[in-house]
């Protein structure tokens, strides 16, 4: 019930992310052809909201086991054996670059914060530490679906 309130949660937000994302670069089409003005802030806009939706949809993904693979052999093996393959993959990749990403992304988030670091471009964003703190947020969600993503291969392993 929790994992599927979490996915629910997750897919909310990354389609509040997308409605935004098309509302935004409707404003800035229509604003740019429309009336002959530009606005740099919504062009950033547009590439912070996709680079949210982009980072939120990794965990997302990886919770509800829809990451691609390519992997020829993968798809033959039994289910149990590539349980095994999932949670071995999770210990050896997943987990390891999630906790340092999350754990040095806070650092680089609170940095621009403390610095009050905006865009350098005129007219552009500023708060920039806001879209830096995604990166830390995403990979914590990533570490969360990892180990939901975790139990379920567990499950599948012990059967």
């Amino acid at each position: 019930m929790l994992k599927q309130k979490y996915s629910q949660y997750l897919e909310n937000i990354i389609i509040g992310l997308l409605l935004l994302t098309i509302l935004n670069v409707f404003v800035d089409v229509l604003l740019r052809y429309a009336f002959n003005d530009s606005s740099i802030a919504l062009q950033e806009l547009e590439w912070h909201l996709f680079s949210s939706m982009f980072l939120l949809g990794i965990a997302y993904t990886l919770q509800n086991d829809g990451h691609v693979r390519v992997d020829i052999f993968y798809a033959k093996f039994s289910p149990k054996k590539q349980a095994l393959i999932n949670l071995i993959g999770l210990l050896i990749f997943i987990l390891p670059l999630s906790l340092l990403v999350s754990y040095y992304g806070f650092d680089f988030a609170y940095q621009a914060f403390l610095l009050n670091e905006q865009s350098g471009d005129p007219g552009g964003l500023t708060q920039r530490f806001l879209i830096k703190s995604m990166i830390p947020i995403s990979f914590i969600l990533i570490i969360v679906s990892g180990v939901i993503f975790a139990q379920n291969n567990y499950r599948e392993f012990k059967r």
